[in-house]
């Protein structure tokens, strides 16, 4: 096996045995871009030299014998919308193409304390707009179990370049499924903590209530590593929540007897994939056999949750997008004979026809007459999911469904229906609406070789029992263990 096809808690226990370096980790998988990313196209941006450097200053504290963090010389990627001091975050877009960060994200500098070489940005849909990385400005991603398909999104570069091993774990942001959603599509783990958990101090704020930053690893226990190294409070996000972060390793164990697993009866309606409701009830039956409980919930306003969505998902747009005007920084016109048309100019250009559709959504929603019939409305059905879920948990340990309606599409199938489109959201969005956390994990694959992801979601700061539950699954699954068939030499890396 190639060392970049081992996982990070893998690499980490070669590294203190001494039996590879940690040049040698990033070498390997710098090699991997290098030969596969003109295919896979997870890339933005390659920092080949960042990476480096900081396998060199690991390999030189390994020397020592210094004590090192359990991340130290696993190489990862970020999302490129989290801010990252002198290299460029695009957020995939025209608008921010070519914008530089002058201070780094929290969870960025956390990574850099751990020692974790960054290999790059990664691509995804243009502000975070999108369930298929089909909106990004630049270039589609390809899903690495097959080529034609999209790999999901808005997180798709970063679940793209977990499953193709062109890198050993990547973060993602998640504001309605973007973290879980295309680590269901390519076959990977992928965990949106608790809102709060995590600072969202320099990522490029989508929808502001709801985003949240998570891992995309190669199994749960990479998840377990990566949340404990970023999860916590920070002063810089007024909304991170000052909660004693423990290790959340501690949680992963396969024995599930007398958990309580709820089935909402809401998630399993028609229109869901018949392949995709066979492997996810197949997993459930495996864990009621291993000892779980398990019963029928309801969460009665699921319905009205994707309508709920698409109001204060695009009102917060509208509001956090109205920075971008030209001035202080990003794309700016230069044809527009007066500020007014320049204003005009540099947003109509700058932006892609999601985000536009998305700007314009929200602000008609928060404008003059419509506040109270649209967004306040909203808010208030928002209130009534959650106590859906409070009440749900008063019962049941963990709640679980499939968490996407079908497999991997493939690409152009869904771009022309925005409807079509935000349909593939529709099990993973309630779980931003109420603030919890929730994770896919891989539970099987179909006919045709396509993963399914199984969404387990706990209460607030339940992260330690949806790892649990997710872990039991991975082993009784083996999901984990097929690997996509991709050619080891495809071409030069994405610049």
């Amino acid at each position: 096996m190639s060392l970049y096809q081992y996982t990070a808690h893998e690499l980490r226990d070669m590294l203190r045995r001494k039996e590879v370096s940690a040049a040698e980790i990033t070498d390997s998988v710098l090699e991997r871009i290098d030969s596969l990313d003109s295919v896979i196209k997870a890339y933005v941006t390659v920092t080949a030299e960042v990476a480096k450097s900081m396998a060199k200053a690991v390999d030189a504290q390994l020397a020592q014998g210094s004590d090192l963090p359990e991340l130290a010389g696993i190489p990862m990627g970020l999302k490129d919308n989290l801010n990252t001091k002198g290299i460029r975050t695009t957020c995939s877009s025209k608008m921010l193409e070519n914008y530089i960060s002058p201070y780094d994200s929290t969870v960025y500098e956390k990574l850099i304390k751990s020692m974790s070489p960054l290999l790059g940005k990664l691509n995804m849909d243009e502000f975070a707009m999108g369930s298929s990385t089909e909106n990004s400005a630049f270039f589609n991603t390809a899903n690495p179990w097959d080529l034609e398909r999209v790999p999901g999104g808005s997180s798709g570069g970063s679940a793209a370049a977990v499953a193709a091993d062109e890198a050993i774990f990547t973060l993602g942001s998640d504001t309605g499924g973007s973290i879980r959603q295309p680590a269901a599509f390519c076959g990977v783990v992928g965990l949106k903590p608790t809102y709060g958990r995590v600072s969202r101090y320099g990522l490029v704020a989508f929808a502001s209530s709801l985003d949240q930053i998570g891992p995309i690893t190669k199994d749960v226990t990479d998840a377990a590593l990566v949340l404990t190294a970023i999860a916590g409070h920070d002063p810089m996000d007024s909304t991170s929540v000052n909660k004693e972060v423990p290790d959340y390793t501690k949680f992963l164990k396969e024995d599930v007897k007398g958990l309580k697993i709820g089935l909402p009866k809401e998630y399993f309606v028609e229109g869901i994939d018949p392949e995709v409701k066979t492997k996810v009830m197949e997993t459930v039956q495996k864990l009621e056999e291993a000892g779980a409980e398990v019963k029928e919930i309801s969460l009665p306003h699921t319905d009205a949750a994707l309508a709920t969505y698409y109001i204060i998902a695009p009102a917060e747009a509208s509001s956090n997008l109205a920075r971008y005007d030209g001035v202080r920084y990003g794309y700016r016109s230069e044809t527009a004979p007066d500020v007014l048309t320049m204003y005009k100019k540099t947003r109509s250009e700058g932006f892609g026809p999601e985000v536009k559709r998305r700007i314009m959504l929200g602000t008609y929603a928060l404008s003059s007459g419509y506040y109270d019939a649209y967004y306040l409305k909203a808010q208030k059905v928002r209130t009534l999911i959650v106590q859906d879920f409070q009440k749900a948990f008063e019962e049941v340990d963990v709640i679980v469904s499939s968490t996407t309606p079908t497999p991997a599409f493939k690409m152009g199938d869904k771009i022309d229906d925005p409807m079509s489109m935000y349909l593939s959201d529709m099990f993973t969005l309630p779980a931003n609406m109420a603030a919890i956390p929730a994770i896919s994990v891989p539970c099987g694959y179909t006919e045709a070789g396509l993963p399914v992801g199984f969404q387990i979601m706990g209460p607030a700061f339940g992260e330690g029992t949806i790892l649990h539950v997710a872990y039991a699954v991975e082993k009784l699954t083996g999901a984990r263990e097929r690997r996509p068939k991709l050619p080891e030499k495809g071409g030069a890396a994405c610049e």
